[in-house]
């Protein structure tokens, strides 16, 4: 038994020795996604708990719109801003979290140690992440929909893909780039998350329009990838409430490919700062703080 598993590593090592550059940087990719869109479907008991608790927030919200009887296009937008939720908590909490309790586990140990790049590293970690927060925000999207009878009037399907690709891309770009952030932070990375989770349903308008925080707290609050997000889906799943959103559709395309350009580099750079902190200092792996 021992000797099958001794051959089975040689063999693996032997085929990562053998791959190399953009080789290298997608078999990486696709390893550390593999865990996260398998782990989601084995665990039957977390796929129930993570799409039908999420629901009862949203049906919570969408009544009480009901109840001081606000256009039905409200409902669309808590529907949609609650499939949202699943990826801003992922990538709170399984993104920028991630490193830091890797660290605590003793697994980042293995991740400096192997020839694996770190940013593909953090790529696989997005990409996993993204689609297994997939899952629970089309089952919001879908039972809400069907249930409270919310109709979409989509203006045109590949901006709205755009956007919404584009969206994903920034959000978890920042994720990476607040994986090192948190990781440098060392215990505070918990309060860290905490103290970002709530305030950014309120700031980014998960369940209003943003445009009713006002100009300057909107535009503050645009740095969130979220915001014009969810903004410009909303304009073009709902074309007859143009008046309620925060900027044109088409701004919001170019502000997200720049915050894409940001926080991609951002996270690339606060590695490679890490990395270099973690050899002058060589604590980078430790657990004692």
């Amino acid at each position: 038994m021992m000797a099958a598993v001794e051959n089975n590593v040689i063999r693996s090592q032997e085929r990562v020795k053998k791959l190399q550059g953009v080789a290298l940087f997608w078999a990486v990719v696709w390893a550390r996604a593999y865990p996260r869109i398998i782990g989601a479907l084995r665990q039957k008991s977390w796929l129930f708990f993570e799409t039908v608790f999420p629901l009862l927030g949203v049906v919570g919200y969408i009544y009480v719109y009901r109840a001081v009887n606000a256009p039905q296009e409200y409902i669309g937008f808590v529907v949609l801003g609650g499939a949202m939720t699943a990826f801003w908590l992922n990538v709170l909490w399984s993104m920028a979290s991630q490193l830091y309790w890797d660290k605590e586990d003793g697994n980042l140990e293995i991740y400096v140690l192997c020839p694996a790049p770190m940013m593909a590293i953090l790529v696989g970690m997005a990409i996993g992440g993204m689609i297994m927060s997939a899952t629970r925000a089309v089952v919001i999207i879908v039972v809400c929909s069907l249930a409270f009878g919310v109709v979409y009037s989509v203006g045109s399907i590949p901006t709205l893909i755009a956007v919404f690709l584009l969206t994903m891309i920034a959000l978890y770009g920042m994720g990476m780039m607040f994986a090192s952030v948190f990781l440098a932070s060392g215990r505070e990375a918990w309060h860290i998350a905490n103290l970002l989770q709530e305030p950014i349903y309120l700031v980014s308008g998960f369940y209003f329009p943003v445009r009713a925080l006002g100009t300057f707290v909107a535009a503050a609050a645009s740095l969130v990838p979220l915001t014009m997000g969810m903004d410009g889906m909303r304009q073009l799943l709902f074309p007859s409430n143009h008046a309620t959103g925060l900027m044109p559709v088409e701004l919001e395309v170019v502000l997200l490919i720049l915050l894409s350009v940001l926080f991609i580099g951002g996270a690339y750079f606060a590695l490679r700062k890490l990395e270099q902190i973690g050899r002058r200092e060589g604590r980078l792996i430790e657990r004692r703080r």
